[in-house]
């Protein structure tokens, strides 16, 4: 806005007080209100404004006083639009006596607890006025700084990512997110505590969880969350996820739970790196003491704190799942670290296999699932398993080729598009070359062929060819192959420069 706009206008404050003890307003946020002409405040219904009650002392007789009564304090009204739409007129109303003010060139603080835009009331009186006056947001100390300080833990160390979410959100859409970060921040507990809890519970972080009511203010409440009736909980309240770094003692990391506690999880961290990730896994990665693994795998996951990190040969896998399960026994919570999804001839059978065994039958073991290779080169070229589908792997490392060979046949006579995983390597090279010849007996030369390199890495190739044109040569242990149907179509899009490889749901009768 130019200088001859803002002539014979007011200006607009937001004013963060911080998190309720007046003490911790800023020096700024102090003049701010001296400076002003009008002090506006939200407060619901009964009349009784905290953000009031933590400026009261620098409130003069002088100030004229703009109390901004919500219409609703639950989602129970009878307005045409519903709960949102009697806030939205609310805030229009709002916005428009505030305006009165400042057109007649007065100024105005609006008071907000915590920081002016960070979940708080004066974000909807910054959206509507703040194009139209000269304005000036002040932040403040917000409820998840003051939560931190009053537990006396860190937040977030070093690498660590902070979230920071409303428990308004899903249960499911909360255990997603807070099983996927480091460090969490849930706000608006209230009538959300019992959901958030549940939420904790389910992403595996009840016993980490605490729990800060009215920090800074009195009546100000710390413990662990799970010992919280629900009953007690205001809105004023947060949970907190505090960092994981083990706390700097001056000695070593102390050693995990007792034996006999630990568990093995095996997680599919998908074809790549971290965007192929479920919730699930990055928060069974982030709560392991160890990781286990093929060491290119292992290298995926980031470095964290006090995690030990057991990287070994891709030949090993009887041995690497042993190992796990020992670590287990001896309390270690342990990260099995599998490409692609752990149950697609990768290590949850091996792992299984082993833990079948007496000694291990009484180590807890789970899988957590992953995107496959064969899906994640099917959607770089569009749907070719959108119809019924067979995963075969053409290594003869652990079954003999006279089965591999039976099952090709078999799959190919039967019409199904073929997922061909670990189709070749340095030692075996003639195997793609004869799957090729036995396919060629069961479907057209032109039946469209995906070969899909390092997907999701910084290698990725995607090509289509036809089956009597595939090339041994092009073929190593880091493609997928897949092989239509004869109903799996190629059409060409954007002016013809982009291939879809799809595969009819209808099969013809």
């Amino acid at each position: 806005m130019n200088t001859e706009q803002q002539q014979g206008q007011g200006r607009l404050y937001g004013v963060g007080l911080g998190p309720g003890d007046p003490s911790l307003m800023t020096v700024r946020a102090v003049e701010a209100i001296a400076a002003a002409d009008v002090v506006a405040y939200h407060s619901a219904r009964h009349g009784r404004s905290i953000a009031r009650s933590i400026a009261a002392g620098h409130i003069r007789a002088d100030h004229i006083e703009e109390a901004l009564v919500y219409p609703v304090t639950t989602e129970t009204t009878d307005h045409p639009g519903g709960y949102r739409g009697a806030l939205d007129d609310f805030y229009e109303e709002a916005a428009a006596r505030l305006a009165v003010h400042l057109d007649a060139g007065r100024t105005v603080a609006v008071l907000a607890e915590g920081d002016p835009l960070f979940y708080g009331s004066y974000q909807h009186m910054h959206k509507r006025l703040a194009h139209r006056y000269p304005t000036e947001v002040i932040p403040g100390v917000t409820s998840v700084s003051a939560a931190a300080a009053r537990l006396g833990e860190p937040l977030v160390e070093a690498e660590e990512v902070l979230t920071i979410l409303p428990g308004t959100l899903p249960e499911e859409e909360l255990a997603a997110r807070l099983a996927a970060t480091d460090s969490a921040v849930v706000m608006k507990l209230g009538r959300t505590f019992g959901k958030v809890r549940g939420a904790l519970d389910r992403a595996g972080r009840l016993d980490e969880a605490r729990y800060v009511e009215r920090a800074t203010m009195k009546g100000e409440r710390t413990g662990r969350l799970a010992d919280v009736d629900p009953e007690s909980v205001p809105y004023f309240s947060v949970a907190v996820l505090p960092s994981r770094v083990a706390p700097l003692t001056g000695g070593p990391a102390p050693e995990p739970a007792a034996a006999g506690t630990g568990e093995v999880v095996v997680v599919g961290t998908g074809p790549a790196g971290p965007l192929w990730l479920t919730p699930e896994t990055r928060g069974a990665l982030a709560a392991a003491d160890d990781l286990v693994g093929y060491t290119t795998y292992v290298d995926r996951v980031p470095h964290r704190a006090g995690q030990r990190r057991h990287g070994s040969d891709n030949r090993v896998e009887s041995e690497r799942a042993e190992f796990a399960l020992q670590l287990a026994q001896r309390g270690r919570r342990v990260a099995v670290v599998s490409g692609g999804d752990p149950g697609v001839f990768a290590m949850a059978t091996a792992v299984l296999e082993v833990a079948s065994q007496d000694a291990y039958a009484d180590v807890p073991v789970r899988v957590l699932p992953g995107v496959t290779a064969a899906n994640a080169a099917a959607a770089r070229v569009g749907a070719p398993l959108g119809h019924d589908y067979a995963t075969i792997s053409l290594s003869d490392r652990l079954k003999p080729w006279e089965v591999i060979a039976e099952r090709l046949a078999a799959a190919a006579a039967a019409d199904l598009v073929l997922a061909l995983y670990n189709p070749g390597s340095r030692s075996r090279t003639w195997q793609v070359g004869k799957a090729r010849e036995l396919l060629l007996e069961h479907r057209a030369p032109d039946t469209p062929v995906v070969l899909g390199r390092d997907v999701g890495g910084p290698e990725e190739s995607v090509r289509i060819v036809r089956l009597g044109d595939l090339d041994p040569a092009e073929v190593d242990m880091r493609t997928l192959l897949i092989v239509g149907s004869s109903q799996t179509r190629v059409s060409r899009r954007r002016g013809g420069e982009e291939r879809v490889v799809w595969t009819p749901r209808r099969y013809p009768e």
